[in-house]
């Protein structure tokens, strides 16, 4: 059961907790503030910053599961070719929750203003972990409406 601050009870001293709830969130939050950035200067490599490097990383889209940091840049490459199809991406509504010091998820939407190709967007659902002292996205998963 989760506490009012966002944690499994029981995981963590509820004084730790509230103590870290507001910074971790701001460090997740800006994760994908750089991730946002980069996506905006045509840089996917730096999108792929805020991933897990790792095997394990998992991303669910309308074709099923990606499995590994590598293929999933791949993808990223392959379905938005150019600055044209890659547009200028917004997250909103971002719900940040704690699950433990070291496990948050994210939900939101995102958008994709693009005028040349047509608009995109749709909701996703980010589970991060924090690992040697940095937030990264362990598993994405990314709908398009």
């Amino acid at each position: 059961m989760l506490s009012s601050t966002g944690y499994l009870q029981g995981c963590q001293p509820a004084a730790y907790a509230h103590r870290n709830t507001t910074a971790e969130a701001a460090a997740i939050r800006n994760v994908l503030t750089t991730q946002t950035a980069a996506w905006n200067k045509g840089d996917i490599p730096g999108f792929m910053q805020g991933y897990w490097k790792s095997d394990s990383l998992v991303f669910l889209g309308r074709r099923g599961p990606t499995y590994g940091w590598q293929q999933t840049l791949d993808n990223y490459r392959k379905n938005y070719p150019d600055a044209a199809a890659m547009g200028q991406l917004d997250f909103s509504g971002l719900r940040i929750t704690l699950l433990a010091p070291t496990a948050a998820q994210v939900i939101g939407h995102w958008h994709l203003a693009r005028p040349t190709v047509g608009d995109v967007g749709g909701y996703f659902l980010l589970v991060l972990r924090k690992i040697d002292g940095q937030w990264v996205v362990a598993a994405d998963h990314t709908n398009s409406q």
